[in-house]
């Protein structure tokens, strides 16, 4: 049984992880990330890839997070208060009343997995929306991991981790290499390379499926560096002529989706 404790002050030190998480997220806290809402709490109780540090809950969500609860590790504190007091200590007011700190890990290591695979890269990712979308459809379409190349933003934003439904808490990730470098790595393990563009040649369904495949993806309007694709294959989605690109989430589920389908 989950020891709950009770907050009644916006200043209580217990909880000063959580103050002001709206205008503090990017900064980052001390090694740490907040996760927000019951399906995201949920992952990062299951997943075993980050250690809870604590939780924050609405009073009047606790009925309906027994469950989750009963997930939650031996002496992992859980904060609870009422809405005004938890929408005080946030910042801005929390509809979904459910608030948990995880801690990052202090290396990111990623080693490739054996025989057939797939793996997404990213490439100049800088809204936590798409970021977000991008790891939602790795999940749904079972890639086995993500890379990010320094220019992305952080996967373990508040916002990416909501959007993603805990995606990035579960997908093994690795994230600050530059792009090039991430390409060599993934020629060195032996994957064929797609760079997912508009203007490419070749559209997705003239593409092969290797057992390993890795497709790269850029941010919407710039897009990937023009120098990767002498490194890789391009492929674009065949689309009507007076219309030539997608959401980059949007075309990282048609592309994902075949790759997936041809396997």
């Amino acid at each position: 049984m989950v020891d709950l404790i009770r907050i009644t002050d916006r200043d209580d030190p217990a909880i000063a992880d959580y103050r002001d998480i709206r205008e503090r997220d990017l900064s980052g806290r001390r090694n740490l990330f907040v996760a927000e809402g019951s399906v995201v709490l949920n992952v990062l109780l299951t997943s075993g890839r980050y250690e809870v540090q604590s939780l924050f809950l609405l009073e009047n969500r606790l009925s309906g997070l027994s469950d989750i609860l009963q997930k939650v590790p031996e002496g992992v504190p859980v904060y609870v208060a009422g809405r005004e007091i938890m929408d005080a200590v946030a910042g801005f007011p929390i509809h979904r009343g459910v608030l948990a700190l995880g801690r990052r890990r202090t290396e990111e290591t990623l080693a490739f997995p054996e025989g057939p695979s797939l793996i997404v890269g990213l490439v100049g990712i800088a809204n936590h929306d798409n970021m977000g979308g991008l790891f939602r459809n790795a999940a749904a379409f079972g890639a086995d991991a993500v890379l990010l190349d320094e220019t992305c933003c952080d996967p373990l934003y508040r916002k990416a981790i909501r959007v993603s439904v805990g995606a990035t808490l579960k997908i093994p990730f690795l994230h600050g290499r530059t792009a090039g470098d991430m390409v060599s790595d993934l020629q060195a393990a032996g994957y064929t390379i797609y760079a997912t563009s508009p203007g490419a040649e070749r559209t997705l369904d003239q593409m092969d499926c290797p057992a390993r495949v890795a497709v790269l993806f850029g941010a919407e309007g710039s897009g990937l560096p023009e120098d990767l694709f002498s490194m890789t294959e391009g492929l674009r989605i065949d689309m009507a002529q007076d219309f030539d690109s997608l959401n980059v989430a949007s075309a990282s589920a048609v592309v994902l989706h075949h790759f997936r389908r041809r396997a």
